[in-house]
């Protein structure tokens, strides 16, 4: 048993192949690994081990995908006329405002995240954004955000050193110890090549919509917030 390493092991798990001697060393070694158990049916397998039950295995797996695409394109959503016109009527306003917004298939998880609607009252957005912070490995998903607030309001209670939340804080301590001049916003560029990866530069100072403006999105703006200071992976467009 690689759990105790006392008793003969009579099991192994499907996922990780640790071999286990009782239920009891079962739940320690999933509890230790955050192994949930499961067998990855995506996992890789060298050609020299590949064998007739791994051919099986996806074959089946694709057959379930399959499956799963099927019936998200016989959901009733998928047909329903007022979806279909809320779509149509949110992409052309956002055109109006000279942005370019883009919408998923049902089934898509974005799709089903998004919650961005369009008052037409205050002729306003109100959109659905997630804020991700690659330094500390955090995202934050933030629902109803109007339009006109400026991107600085939007991440004051992520990274103000006095008016962040204190657990929130505590999680990007790295960010909230830096000076604000050092913060920058970038939003990923749609529709390029994947070895050509591109990020355009925001201005924290400027309301969600200017910054929007003139940009292709795809069901709502991811926005990655990093500092300068710190190495990161992310080309900004020109650069």
């Amino acid at each position: 048993c690689e759990t105790c390493s006392k008793e003969e092991a009579k099991y192994r798990c499907p996922r990780c192949m640790k071999y286990s001697c009782s239920l009891l060393c079962v739940k320690k070694h999933k509890l230790a690994l955050s192994c949930n158990g499961v067998r990855d049916k995506t996992a890789f397998v060298s050609v020299n081990e590949f064998t007739d039950l791994n051919l099986l295995s996806d074959y089946r797996f694709l057959e379930d995908v399959g499956r799963t695409a099927d019936a998200a394109a016989r959901h009733p959503i998928v047909h329903s006329p007022t979806t279909k016109k809320l779509l149509y009527c949110l992409r052309n306003k956002a055109r109006r405002c000279n942005i370019d917004l883009r919408t998923l298939p049902v089934g898509f998880t974005k799709r089903r995240e998004n919650s961005t609607t369009f008052n037409c009252m205050e002729k306003k957005f109100y959109w659905h954004l997630k804020l991700v912070f690659p330094h500390c490995h955090a995202e934050y998903t933030l629902k109803g955000v109007p339009d006109d607030k400026t991107l600085a309001d939007i991440l004051k209670p992520y990274i103000d050193p006095v008016e962040s939340d204190p657990v929130v804080c505590q999680r990007l301590k790295i960010y909230t110890a830096s000076p604000q001049s050092d913060v920058q916003i970038l939003m990923k560029i749609e529709n390029r090549k994947r070895n050509s990866v591109r990020y355009n530069e925001l201005d924290a100072s400027r309301s969600l919509l200017d910054n929007l403006k003139g940009k292709v999105i795809i069901e709502y703006p991811t926005l990655f917030v990093v500092l300068k200071t710190l190495k990161n992976d992310m080309v900004i467009l020109g650069q």
